[in-house]
Parts: structure tokens; C-alpha cells; sequence
């Protein structure tokens, strides 16, 4: 009679299938394609097999061969050694940990590093946290048997960056480094030079960091086993310090951050491995840019202007002061002369929170977000064509797909980590195709760059479109099945005048089916776009169209598909799913509907306004007008970030009570009649909704600089002092509140979002959802929207006189307005606002590389300096808005989206004026 052999299970259950092999005469189940080491250390303690090369984030390299193991096979006489971390486990295997000549070869291995290695262990800073000296514990160092030799490496450590540093001394050319910069960041500067015993670690052509291309992302310094390379914050030392989990405060990528902290201050910050949004990665941004938060230029202390000077006072006359104006105000002018602007920069509760206090206390749906400049066509566009105005699947979806379409989007500069993997796509020849006015990192690496004039992207897309429906790409039975409008749409896109489209484009129709062929052919395609589609007067149909792509093509509702936005700040995405919107409350309910109306009424026990509010636009023009009086505003320096700045300026000047909550005195904070210091993202807890709709647990590291309190606080308190019963600021409170209020957060709490959180909507068992619209769209069926080319305002009144296009863009080391970097070392790396200018239209106007100009709009001139490069064409200008010095913003223009009001800060008219040189 035969018997079942059981074997032990991942989960400890005994089994019989097959995928068995055994670790130490003792048998287990393996994955199929494992390698050993990923085997031995799912059974055992890590170190069982100990390594240097290896890191989880990483390809396996076997380089250092301390992972070495025996093998044998039942029936074959005899053992072999391999390396653990790239030899497949295979059916049967026997594999040994610790024979006599493993541990034998192991030892000798790690004698031989440490003859080329400083012994001065007591005083490294990564002392107790090397895993060079734990591996030499592990193996039974106890000496070197060999002559100390002289080491090869010993020269002068690199201290040039303001972030990063190396000690090749240290190095023991494990090459974890070049792979993590290669891997991980994609950015190919760290690399090997020379052979043998001469082989060393090189940045660049041999240069130092600070000269090098490297993007400080610091993933080279968190892979080293040693501190080869390291950071100026030390972040592998471990003394003294506990270690926070939190979300980073910058762009929507959403990166786990692990936060160090000592004596009650912040030491260092490293990205946590088993984070699904970055896994071990993030940017400069993320890792380095932390020390604005105890700045001296922080705001510690409510004020109150007094006789035009801001004065300190309590917090209690601060709210006093504050709730008396806005009754008097509501009582003089009513309450739709008050509004509000929150921040993508708070958390979801506090948005929440603030949106509620301007419905259900002040009375009005005059509430609104920097969404409004920058995604607000997004979840518009999205709205009207799926019924959700947000991504549709994961950037992790990227392993699925076989072809990625970029539309004015920078995602390396602006979405780092996110950029990082779609440049790799790019890099190793899958179909990239990039729409673009600029030649972007990506765009170098595009299979399809269609380098549009700015302010054209409905015409392109249309090309596209009219091609795939000519050569009978589109996927019928999805349109069929799934979708409504078809017939109207084919008709009106077959109608069009491509060679108009191509001229006023300027991108070739034969280039435009390319990219559509491929697009269409690639059997899964990604879709990935930014402000560059949004900031412009046909920006929310610009979304509909790159839906219709994605719908002509069956490209919606399954992995490696969709539609994904690449939201621009970290919490713009939750800030709309808030309601902080004028026409949406929370859970982007219609405020005019009388269902939705009375929902909210019984909700927050007050009768709340059904008409739609004022957007931003609205409310500047409002208060030029003399209707708005008020406003109270939240982490958002409209007068520096906001278009037509002086415009900005007149409609703050206007007002009877300006409230700004900030973190630092900002431009806007200028103009306020009270200014109140709010906590950083440090110093608070909450939830961030990412990009990619993950709603993820903010956690309190530090406590809040000087009398500063978290936004969320200061609104609660301000709420009970306006007679509005509101219980003090939590986070899991205001969550439940918030669950019962948002639909798509029904099973959020803050008990089950875990370490990686959730992504919306959640069920009330706590089921999230990856991929939206699989089996339906939110609005029943996909909506096919047709919308011909229109030329914008800015073009057709100011082109012939103002000749040039300006266009705006964000560089990597900066965050908008800049109010946080630039109180950090990245300042160090970027310390201006530059324009970029095509050789040419430099040659024609006689300007030399870093000379200072002046652009002029017909809203204002501003002085800059020249950056001569290929990277744009003739007639097209490219510059950031991040510096106050500048101000760029005063030559951008308020036209704004037809629908969603965002501002076109895509296409700006000017012209050059050089500057005469007055000579002393």
C-alpha cells in the first residue's frame, strides 16, 4: 500500500503536491521560478544564508559568493557549490546551508574582503548596521588570517554634494550601488572602472558626486552593505533612534517613508522595502528635502495685522477675531461673499473637515482647491466618459502592459519614482510614445515623440483617433458591449481636415498614425498624463479624447490598461474626493440635487447650501467685482503659484478678511489679516489618497514647532467657537465620520488601512479595488465625446504681437511654489528659475547662454536668465515658477478652461527685450 509523504507549506500546513526540495534534510514547497536563497530565507531566519551582493530590491548579481550553498539531486553521487541568489530551486533538490566546506569558503571569502577594508568599526557611522560586520559575526571572523594589505581605495572622502557622500575606502564592490542606480533609479551613473584588484566605483567620467548627473534619489546609499556611500544625515546610523512610518508630503507617487527619529528630532529618512507604491525608492525629495520643518522662518505663533502690521497674539483672540468678522461679514453681505481654499498638502480629514466647516457652518458652497489648477479637467473629463474621475489602475499594472503612451507629462522631474519606472519601460525599447512640446528624458528614449505646438493636444489626438477608426483598429465588440455615442463620434472624427490638423499642430499626420498603429496593435496600452493636458482652454477635453482612446481600443478595465493621471501634489486627489470642489461635497455628491442636499442635511444636522459656489477664478473676479469679502485659505500661496499674479494681488487687496494657514510667511501670507501657523505633514497624523486612488496613513514623527497646530485642529476649534459642535481632530475619528459620508470609502478605517493601505472604492468588509470599471463602467456605459480643435483666446488676440509661446514646467529638485525646498539643500542644487530657449531663436535675437532677458505678456514683464537648449523648438519658451524672486506668473494669463476653469498655463503669449548694459 503506498503512503503520502507530507512536507511543510509557507502557512505550516502539511502537504503532498509536488514543487518539493529539501533545506537541511528537511522538506518544503517551493515557487515555481524561486531561487534558493528566496526559498531558504522564507523558511528560515534571513541570515541562515548569509550575503552581501543581495538586496531585495534588487536582480540577483552573485558577485560576493558568501550565499554560497551545496546541492545534490537523489541519485546523482556527489554535491556541487552555487550561489543561492541565482540558482533556480529545482524539483527534489537538496539543498546544504552549513557544511563543513560552505562555512570553510564563506570565511575565507569574508577574510579576503576585510584585508582591503579599514577596521575602524567603533567609529564608522554605520557601526551596529553593517552588513559587512554583521556577515563577519555571522560566518566566525575572529581574525584575518592574511598580511593586512595597503588599501587600494583610501583617498579623500567625496563631500561635494549637499546631499550625498562616499568613502570608497570603505567600498567592497558588491556593485549594489551601480545596480540600485541602474535598477532602481535608471539613471546609469554609477559604474565600474577599471579590472581586478584596480576595479573601483566611479560617478560619472570619474567625477564627484556634485559634478556627476546624479539626481540624489539616494538609492546607492541605502543598497551599500557598508558606507561606501552614504548622506549627509548619516541615515544607516542607528543609535538612539525610533523609526516612523509615513507618507512623503511632496508629488501624488505617494512614497512610504521610514522616518528616524532622535531626542524629539528628525535624524534621517529611508524608504521602506515592502512598500507597494515604492519599494525601497524614492526621490531627493522624499528621502532629503525634510528640513524645512524646523526652519527658523517657520511660523510658530498666530498674528493679527494691526494698524498694517502683523502682530503676535493668543490663540483665543485669533479665533475671536476671526469668527466675529466672518458673522459680521455673514450677516452684512450674506454668506456667499465668504469662500474657501484648502490644500492638497493637508490630509483627507482635514480637507474633509474644511469643506464642512465653509458648507455647514459658514453656508455656502464657495469651496475650492489648487485641483482647480491643475486635475480639476481631469476628474471632469473622467466624470463625463467613465463616471470616476480618477485613475484606473496601478502603476504597477506597468509588468502587464505592452506599450505606454506620455501626454504632457515630465514624470521624471515631476513624479520621480513613478518616472523612474516609465523611463526604464522606455529604455529597454518597449513602445513608448511621448506627446510633448518639450523633448523630455522619456521623449529621448520614445519609440513615437510627437513634439506638438503647446496648446494642440485635442488636434493630435483627434489624428490618432481618425486613424485607428481608418485602419479599422477599434475594438468592436468592447464599443458594443460597453460603451455608447460610437456612431456619432466615428462620424464627427472622419470628418476632419488632417492636413489642417497637422499644420496647426505641427506634427505630421504620418507620425501620428504611427503612433496610433501602435497604440492600437499593442494589446495592452497604459496611458499616463499630466498638467501638460489639463492647464489649457480645452483641457478637460483633452481627457475625454485620451478616454475615447482608451475606449476605441478596449484599453480600460484590466491589468496593464486605462487611464492614469499623474496627479501633481500629494493629496489632490483626496482633497477633490473631500469635496472640495464648488459643485461636488463629499464623496463628489451633486450639491444642487435634492436626494444628495438632503443626504448632507441630515448628515451634518444643519440645513446646507444647494447652489453651486464660486471657483478660484470666480472668486478673485468676485471680490475685484466687490461681491466676495472674505476668504479663508489653507496651505496655498495663490499670489506666487496662481496666473496672472497682479490680477491675484488686486482680488486679495479687495477683501475685508484674508485668513491664510501656512507653514512659512508666504506671498499670499502677505496679504492676510490673519495669519495662523499650521503643522507640517511631520507633525500631524491623517490619510494621503495617492494617484493612483491608495489612501495610506500619515503618522505623527514630531511634534508641531512652537504654538503651531495641526490644520485640522485649528478648523475644528474655529468651528466650536462658531457654535458648530465638532469633536476635536482625529484620525480615525474623522475617518468613520468620513465612511459614513463618502460611498467609496465605506470600509476605510484607520485600524484596517494597514502598512500599504487601501485603494478606493473600499466595500464594508474592508476589499479594495484595484483596477475600476472591469466589468461596468460608474456610469453604466463609456461615454465616446467628440470635440474639434479650437484655437485658444491667448493665440488668436495677443500672437502677432507677443510671438513666442511660453510654457511652464517643474523641475525635479522644486515643489511648485517652492515654500518647502527651498528651505532645504536642494536649494543648494537649483537656486533660480531659468528659460529655456531653442539655439536658433537665441542665435536670431542675439542672446548668449546665461544671459538675463526680459519676457513681456500683455499682463506684465519679468527678467530671467537664458538656458540655450535643444530640448524645445523654435518659437516655443520653457521656464518653472518655483522662486518668488521672480515671479514668473505675472506674465501667465487667467484663460482658463472652458469647463473646469483651470488656468492655461500651457500656452502664454510673449516676446524678448534684451537688456541694455549700463556700463559704469
Amino acid at each position: 500500500m503506498k503512503t503520502n509523504i507530507l512536507f511543510h507549506t509557507p502557512s505550516g500546513v502539511l502537504s503532498s503536491q509536488k514543487n518539493m526540495a529539501k533545506i537541511n534534510g528537511e522538506s518544503f514547497h517551493f515557487n515555481s521560478g524561486e531561487t534558493i536563497l528566496q526559498f531558504v530565507r522564507r523558511y528560515f531566519k534571513k541570515d541562515t544564508v548569509p550575503t552581501l551582493c543581495d538586496a531585495s530590491n534588487l536582480e540577483a548579481f552573485g558577485s560576493c559568493r558568501v550565499c554560497s550553498v551545496e546541492i545534490s539531486r537523489p541519485g546523482i553521487p556527489g554535491s556541487r557549490t552555487v550561489a543561492a541568489c541565482h540558482t533556480p530551486v529545482e524539483e527534489g533538490l537538496i539543498i546544504q546551508t552549513e557544511t563543513g566546506s560552505i562555512q570553510k569558503l564563506r570565511k575565507n571569502i569574508i577574510e579576503l574582503v576585510l584585508t582591503d577594508h579599514p577596521l575602524d568599526c567603533l567609529t564608522c557611522e554605520v557601526n551596529g548596521n553593517c552588513e559587512l560586520q554583521d556577515t563577519a559575526a555571522r560566518v566566525g571572523i575572529r581574525r584575518v588570517r592574511y598580511p593586512e594589505g595597503k588599501n587600494h581605495l583610501a583617498r579623500q572622502k567625496d563631500l561635494s554634494h549637499p546631499y550625498m557622500t562616499s568613502d570608497l575606502s570603505k567600498c567592497i564592490m558588491c556593485y549594489r550601488c551601480v545596480r540600485a542606480c541602474d535598477e532602481v533609479q535608471g539613471q546609469l551613473v554609477l559604474s565600474v572602472m577599471g579590472r581586478g584588484f584596480d576595479a573601483q566605483i566611479i560617478k560619472g567620467s570619474n567625477q564627484s558626486f556634485n559634478d556627476s548627473e546624479c539626481v540624489s534619489c539616494g538609492a546607492c546609499a541605502q543598497a551599500c552593505p557598508t558606507s561606501a556611500i552614504s548622506d549627509v544625515f548619516e541615515s544607516k546610523s542607528i543609535v538612539g533612534q525610533e523609526k516612523v512610518r509615513t507618507v512623503c508630503t511632496y508629488c501624488g507617487v505617494g512614497c512610504n517613508l521610514e522616518v528616524s527619529v532622535k531626542s524629539g528630532e528628525i535624524h534621517s529618512i529611508q524608504a521602506p522595502f515592502d512598500a507597494e507604491v515604492n519599494s525601497g525608492h524614492t526621490c531627493l525629495k522624499g528621502r532629503y528635502a525634510f528640513k524645512f520643518y524646523k526652519h527658523p522662518e517657520r511660523l510658530q505663533y498666530p498674528m493679527i495685522r494691526k494698524e498694517g502690521k502683523l502682530e503676535r497674539v493668543s490663540w483665543d483672540e485669533a479665533y475671536d477675531f476671526i469668527a466675529t468678522k466672518l458673522n459680521e461679514i455673514k450677516t452684512k453681505y450674506g454668506p456667499n461673499s465668504i469662500g474657501g481654499i484648502s490644500s492638497a498638502r493637508c490630509t483627507n480629514e482635514e480637507n474633509y473637515i474644511m469643506q464642512k466647516f465653509i458648507r455647514a457652518v459658514i453656508g455656502t458652497n464657495n469651496i475650492d482647491g489648487c485641483a482647480r489648477v491643475c486635475h480639476s479637467p481631469t476628474a471632469l473629463g473622467l466624470q463625463k466618459t467613465f463616471g470616476t474621475g480618477a485613475a484606473t489602475n496601478s502603476v504597477a499594472d506597468l509588468q502587464h502592459t505592452n506599450a505606454i503612451m506620455i501626454i504632457g507629462a515630465n514624470p521624471t522631474d515631476g513624479h520621480p519614482v513613478t518616472g523612474a519606472k516609465l523611463r526604464q519601460f522606455a529604455m529597454k525599447g518597449k513602445t513608448t510614445i511621448v506627446i510633448d512640446p518639450r523633448r523630455t528624458e522619456i521623449a529621448k528614449y520614445a519609440t513615437h515623440h510627437l513634439q506638438l505646438r503647446p496648446g494642440t493636444n485635442v488636434a493630435v489626438l483627434n489624428m490618432m483617433l481618425y486613424h485607428i477608426i481608418k485602419e479599422n483598429l477599434v475594438s468592436k465588440d468592447f464599443i458594443d458591449i460597453r460603451t455608447e455615442g460610437f456612431e456619432d463620434f466615428k462620424e464627427n472624427i472622419l470628418k476632419l481636415n488632417i492636413k489642417e490638423l497637422e499644420e496647426v499642430s505641427g506634427v505630421k499626420s504620418i507620425d501620428a498614425r504611427a503612433a496610433a498603429i501602435a497604440y492600437a496593435t499593442a494589446g495592452n496600452a497604459m496611458s499616463f498624463h499630466g498638467l501638460g493636458v489639463t492647464e489649457h482652454y480645452q483641457g478637460t477635453y483633452t481627457v475625454m479624447l485620451i478616454a475615447d482612446l482608451a475606449m476605441i481600443t478596449g484599453n480600460i478595465g484590466k491589468p496593464g490598461c486605462g487611464v492614469n493621471p499623474l496627479r501633481g501634489q500629494n493629496n489632490v486627489q483626496g482633497m477633490a474626493d473631500m469635496g472640495v470642489q464648488p459643485y461636488q461635497g463629499a464623496g463628489y455628491l451633486d450639491v444642487t440635487s435634492v436626494e444628495f442636499n438632503q443626504k448632507y442635511n441630515d448628515f451634518y444636522g444643519v440645513i446646507v447650501p444647494k447652489e453651486i459656489g464660486l471657483k478660484i477664478p470666480e472668486m478673485y473676479n468676485a471680490a475685484i467685482d466687490g461681491h466676495f469679502k472674505a476668504m479663508y485659505v489653507i496651505g496655498e500661496d495663490m499670489a506666487q503659484s496662481d496666473p496672472n499674479t497682479n490680477k491675484v494681488i488686486k482680488a486679495l487687496e479687495s477683501l475685508e478678511l484674508l485668513v491664510v494657514q501656512e507653514l512659512f510667511m508666504t506671498e499670499t501670507a502677505k496679504y492676510a489679516h490673519v495669519v495662523l501657523p499650521g503643522a507640517s505633514f511631520l507633525e500631524k497624523e491623517g490619510t494621503f489618497t495617492n494617484g493612483e486612488r491608495r489612501i495610506q496613513k500619515v503618522q505623527k514623527v514630531v511634534d508641531p514647532i512652537g504654538e503651531a497646530k495641526s490644520d485640522g485642529q485649528i478648523i475644528v476649534d474655529l468651528m466650536n467657537r462658531m457654535g458648530y459642535k465638532q469633536d476635536d481632530y482625529s484620525a480615525e475619528g474623522l475617518l468613520k465620520e468620513i465612511s459614513q459620508i463618502v460611498p467609496f470609502f465605506a470600509g476605510v478605517s484607520w485600524k484596517n488601512l494597514g502598512v500599504n493601505g487601501k485603494q478606493w472604492p473600499v466595500l464594508k468588509d474592508g476589499t479594495d479595488t484595484k483596477i475600476l470599471h472591469k466589468d461596468e463602467f460608474k456610469r453604466g456605459k463609456g461615454k465616446f465625446v467628440f470635440k474639434e480643435y479650437v484655437e485658444t483666446p491667448e493665440i488668436l488676440e495677443y500672437s502677432e504681437e507677443y510671438p513666442f509661446i511660453l510654457t511652464t514646467n517643474r523641475v525635479l529638485e522644486h515643489y511648485n511654489a517652492g515654500t518647502m525646498t527651498r528651505r532645504t539643500g536642494n536649494n543648494e542644487i537649483i537656486t533660480e528659475d531659468i528659460l529655456m530657449m531653442n539655439p536658433d531663436d537665441a542665435s536670431d535675437n542675439k542672446i548668449e547662454e546665461g544671459e538675463i532677458i526680459q519676457i513681456e505678456s500683455p499682463r506684465g514683464s519679468v527678467q530671467i536668465k537664458v538656458h540655450i537648449t535643444d530640448e524645445v523648438k523654435t518659437g516655443i519658451l520653457s521656464t518653472t515658477f518655483h522662486f518668488p524672486e521672480l515671479m514668473l506668473n505675472i506674465v501667465t494669463s487667467d484663460i482658463s478652461d472652458e469647463i473646469a476653469k483651470c488656468p492655461e498655463y500651457k500656452v502664454v503669449c510673449v516676446r524678448l527685450k534684451k537688456l541694455e548694459i549700463v556700463m559704469s
